[in-house]
């Protein structure tokens, strides 16, 4: 009987130490998918979310600080299992990454300080570096000079100091923004350009893990079907 009780021990804690642990990075100015708060802690809904889908795959994961714009070459690299930072998929990143698959429907907005500015009057443009809303404007809306910030926060100080007319980016994030920002307001329609923004946000693993990319996927649809991403999408994403 002791014996077994050992061996069954042994097997729990042989166990405990084979389970995989996924080592995440994003850039955890960009609420609410990613945020630090006073505790110095990353929380917000890509957080939550990658929880969920490793408590599914019965995997550990931990999060940490990266730029927006070298999370591709760290995934490239192995320095980090997998990226998951509002990432748009897109045929360029996918020649880089495998992403999983898509996780929140995404599209982009123009925000500018109430009464100063409009699509037609705007001159310079604020971006997020390394995103596709700087790969849009460069490419598509020419009529603008495009700025681009490490965070969209610091665009903001510029937005309204005058610096620049107006900003692009993630629909949900502006709208997060706008509900701090009283005296910010959207502007023009939203965009929903295939090549940039219509394929959804997805998870970023390296090439040659197909493995960890059918783990998350397996993740992510048992937290859609059981109710789990509804509570972390409520919790997190304010009416729009």
């Amino acid at each position: 009987m002791k014996k077994l009780v050992i061996a069954a021990l042994l097997a729990s804690t042989t166990f405990a130490t084979q389970a995989r642990e996924i080592r995440f990075a994003m850039e955890p100015s960009y609420p609410p998918f990613e945020l630090t708060n006073e505790k110095n802690e990353i929380i917000g809904f890509d957080v939550d979310l990658a929880n969920a889908i490793c408590k599914e795959i019965q995997a550990s994961c931990t999060f940490s600080s990266q730029a927006f714009d070298g999370l591709i070459q760290a995934v490239k690299q192995k320095r980090i299992d997998a990226a998951i930072s509002a990432m748009d998929i897109t045929e360029a990143r996918a020649r880089q990454v495998l992403f999983t698959d898509p996780y929140y429907d995404s599209s982009a907005s123009f925000i500018a300080v109430k009464g100063k500015a409009d699509l037609n009057s705007a001159k310079n443009i604020g971006v997020q570096n390394g995103t596709t809303f700087q790969q849009y404007v460069v490419a598509e809306a020419k009529q603008y000079a495009p700025k681009s910030y490490a965070s969209l926060q610091d665009a903001i100080l510029d937005l309204k100091n005058g610096r620049i007319d107006i900003i692009f980016g993630d629909t949900a994030v502006l709208a997060d923004m706008l509900s701090k920002e009283k005296d910010l307001t959207f502007v023009g329609d939203k965009v929903t350009n295939k090549k940039y923004f219509g394929n959804g946000l997805g998870i970023a693993v390296n090439k040659s893990d197909k493995e960890l990319a059918a783990d998350l996927n397996k993740g992510l649809a048992a937290v859609k079907a059981n109710g789990e991403y509804q509570k972390i999408y409520d919790k997190w994403m304010t009416a729009k």
